[in-house]
């Protein structure tokens, strides 16, 4: 009996095939559907490419055969024959795997998927409409990062900014509990404008409000754009929820297309606007992610935030999950180079015992992780970015956030005054030391 050809088999084979005919010097793009099924499309539009060279019926013949089911309906195609080949062949979410050189072509990828396709579209380009913005995540949920979240806020309002709290985990919000009661909340929230601007009607969400429960020394301010809005009979949270995470198709008059990523940044881009009508412009946005391999955590690392905080705990689950992570931008160089300085490793829930000693072998694991995105550390460019294993300021030199037993039974609601008891202080003190180091310094004229 003939052996299946599986999914993962299917896709590295379709990979081969487009390799060889890059590197004949052919533009090329792999284009794998909603089903999983690749199709190779070949640039045959520029004057330097030779048509006969091309031996179409045994391409199409010898693809197929690779991909087995999972050969695309018309598996090889010439991009002269689309309809609108350069909707494919210059989508902006082409991932390139290698690039145009004398005598080869363009390798890429485009990935049509409908959850998960964030993590593989190109991470934003330096831009300081996104350098105030901090995203908050972790691969595996339960270590503490809403909790720091909550803590980060406060001591950066304490020096004078006006903070943002955004809570992005739309499935399980957490942060907005720590910041506000819930009969506070404003009447809408991120999901509601998620949703409200599908069809145009965004326009006078009630999106934010100033944290009453967390207490600021001084002339600072928290704000929170909650997940949902205030709880009532008729509020409908779940119905929403569960309609806002495929992209959309053009809205006119642009007539561009509206990717889940997109979206969520015109959300969060709602929230600051409401801060600064009702108050002043946010000095620093807080973006509390959702863990794992989620649209909302893709979107918050690799297009809404000029810095990611990438929180772990030292145990084989965390590491297995951060190793699927990386090797996603390993293989696109291109998002890689512009990610890289952007992320920046927590030690969560370290403990106190042996602190130190810990700290050093999750730094020596995190390298480890962070080299498969550095340069060559053996070239000879002297731009070229690999800190060294000890370097403090590296990527992948973590920020420790010491574990305290009483941090687990802490009821927020009911002690109103846990920011200032001492294990808060104790635990927290070189992580809020350092963000505060990383985001964009405060000036008093800025708001």
């Amino acid at each position: 009996m003939r052996q299946a050809i599986r999914f993962d088999d299917a896709w590295q084979a379709a990979l081969r095939v487009a390799q060889a005919q890059a590197g004949a010097g052919f533009d090329a793009v792999l284009l794998r559907d909603l089903l999983g099924r690749a199709t190779l499309l070949i640039d045959d539009r520029s004057a330097s490419f030779n048509g006969s060279s091309v031996d179409w019926e045994s391409l199409r013949e010898a693809f197929s055969k690779a991909t087995g089911p999972f050969a695309g309906l018309d598996p090889v195609q010439a991009a002269s024959g689309l309809f609108a080949p350069d909707s494919v062949m210059n989508s902006a979410d082409l991932a390139v795997i290698r690039k145009r050189e004398p005598g080869q072509g363009q390798l890429a990828v485009l990935d049509r998927a409908v959850v998960g396709i964030d993590w593989l579209r190109p991470a934003v380009e330096e831009s300081s409409d996104i350098e105030h913005r901090v995203t908050l995540y972790g691969f595996k949920g339960g270590v503490g990062r809403s909790t720091a979240a909550a803590v980060l806020a406060r001591y950066l309002a304490e020096t004078g900014r006006c903070v943002l709290v955004v809570d992005l985990d739309l499935e399980s919000p957490g942060v907005s509990a720590l910041l506000e009661d819930p009969a506070q909340l404003p009447n809408h929230g991120v999901v509601d404008h998620l949703v409200e601007a599908g069809v145009g009607n965004e326009s006078g969400l009630d999106l934010v409000c100033r944290s009453s429960v967390l207490p600021v020394r001084g002339n600072g301010e928290v704000w929170l754009a909650p997940a949902g809005g205030r709880p009532r009979p008729e509020y409908e949270y779940l119905s929403k929820l569960n309609r806002i995470y495929t992209d959309l198709p053009p809205a006119f008059p642009d007539g561009e297309g509206r990717p889940f990523a997109r979206r969520l940044e015109a959300a969060v881009s709602a929230c600051e606007a409401q801060v600064a009508e009702r108050s002043r412009r946010p000095d620093v946005v807080l973006l509390d992610s959702r863990a794992g391999m989620h649209d909302v955590a893709a979107a918050a690392i690799t297009q809404l935030a000029g810095l990611a905080l990438l929180f772990v705990a030292d145990n084989p689950h965390t590491w297995a999950g951060y190793d699927m992570l990386f090797e996603q931008w390993e293989r696109i160089p291109a998002r890689a180079q512009i990610l890289r300085e952007r992320l920046k490793m927590v030690a969560a829930m370290l403990p106190q015992a042996d602190a130190d000693e810990r700290l050093s072998r999750l730094r020596d694991r995190a390298q480890e992780l962070f080299a498969r995105i550095y340069d060559d550390e053996q070239g000879a460019d002297p731009a070229a970015f690999n800190p060294a294993p000890d370097d403090e300021d590296a990527p992948h030199s973590p920020i420790p956030i010491l574990f305290s037993a009483d941090l687990i039974g802490l009821d927020a609601g009911r002690t109103r005054d846990w920011l200032d008891l001492p294990l808060i202080q104790a635990a927290y003190s070189m992580f809020l030391s350092q963000v505060e180091r990383l985001v964009p310094p405060f000036r008093e004229d800025a708001s």
